[in-house]
């Protein structure tokens, strides 16, 4: 079998046009490779997503690739130089709506593990696949719902390697070992309407706002930690009026978020907020919505086998890091001992003319294999 298999295969599943939630056949794909050799296949539909669950041994301990087949819209595919679903080569990358994000990772976790078990059938421990076609939208019906799953019967994850595009620069300079924690609330500040020009008459929403926003804005909420940065809050939106210059506006509207470490948790970043609104006096109304709870790996057998195959296969040296946006390793964390993120350059994800080095393919393959070693044979 030819290293070229992952490309070729990597091209199959981006030639689908599985826009989240819709896998559009390639968990078919998937299962097919991985039938012939040995994995017994489980899929698990939730609504309209399609979740795989695959299979090899019984025995401990247990190796998960986890992924997702479902990509962003393309958005209008007259502004991509090929079209996003015709996978082409050009200039020596691969071009397509998920190449990089992270279509080409599941290509090399298969092509990984047919190198892996042809060369060591009787393995110990047991091998897996967690696959889901829901990661870009709400995730509810994916990989969320397959952990609940597994987690009632019983079954454990020791190690975990998502697939997501983790490297900054080149294949290989990062690794992802946790991600921060993602908490948004929409505030609504109530005040009275009126005239502009009687401003004894309204109760102005703006200038009630205004010492309270700015103390959010000004707050410590935590020193962070070796992993991880301190607490970030941001205001992404805000809204008040008619539009209309001679109305003081009765309502404000703020929407904002907080990226938080492991040193705070959201129910105490909540009480806080409530807090300094109390403090000055407001009438509001607030809803919060808990996008995803922070989670870490430490340093550890995962992360040293990972960065251990880094250098032998790109003779880099790869930092660990958590920084970025969510991603459904906070649903794994949940029943997997160990987890990472490891996959290519992330620069053009989510982009028009979304690309891989082709030259990275072969590499990041060789990468899951190498770990595979490290963990199930040493």
């Amino acid at each position: 079998m030819t290293e070229t298999s992952s490309l070729w295969l990597a091209k199959q599943l981006i030639a689908r046009a599985s826009i989240t939630p819709d896998d559009h056949g390639c968990q078919e794909i998937i299962a097919e490779r991985l039938r012939a050799i040995g994995f017994s296949i489980e899929h698990m539909p939730f609504g309209r997503t399609q979740n795989l669950w695959a299979r090899r041994g019984s025995g401990t301990p247990l190796l998960c690739f986890a992924g997702h087949t479902d990509v962003v819209s393309p958005g209008s595919a007259g502004a991509w130089a090929s079209p996003p679903f015709r996978p082409t080569e050009r200039n020596g990358k691969l071009y397509g709506r998920g190449s990089a994000d992270m279509k080409t990772s599941i290509a090399c976790f298969i092509t990984a593990c047919e190198r892996f078990i042809a060369q060591h059938p009787q393995f110990p421990g047991s091998l897996s696949l967690l696959i889901t076609s829901d990661e870009e939208g709400d995730g509810k019906d994916g990989t969320v719902r397959v952990v609940e799953t597994l987690r009632a019967r019983g079954e454990h994850i020791d190690y975990c390697i998502v697939g997501e595009p983790t490297a900054e620069h080149i294949l290989g300079d990062t690794i992802k070992n946790g991600r921060r924690g993602s908490l948004s609330g929409s505030l609504t500040i109530h005040g009275k309407q009126g005239h502009i020009a009687y401003p004894h008459l309204a109760a102005n929403s703006i200038h009630l706002a205004a010492p309270a926003l700015t103390e959010l804005t000004a707050e410590h909420w935590d020193n962070g930690n070796a992993y991880f940065p301190p607490t970030g809050f941001q205001i992404s939106n805000i809204h008040a009026g008619t539009g209309a210059t001679n109305v003081i506006p009765g309502e404000l509207s703020v929407q904002f978020n907080f990226r938080f470490s492991t040193e705070s948790d959201a129910e105490s970043l909540q009480r806080r907020v409530e807090a300094i609104l109390d403090k000055h006096h407001l009438r509001y109304s607030l809803q919060w919505q808990l996008f995803g709870q922070p989670f870490l790996t430490e340093a550890g057998r995962l992360t040293q086998a990972a960065q251990a195959a880094i250098a032998e296969e790109c003779s880099i040296q790869a930092v660990l890091s958590t920084g970025g946006g969510t991603s459904d390793g906070r649903f794994l964390k949940a029943i997997a001992r160990e987890l990472i993120e490891l996959g290519p350059v992330n620069a053009s994800i989510h982009q028009i003319d979304e690309h891989i080095d082709l030259a990275a393919i072969p590499r990041l393959s060789a990468i899951y294999e190498n770990i595979l070693r490290r963990l199930l044979l040493d």
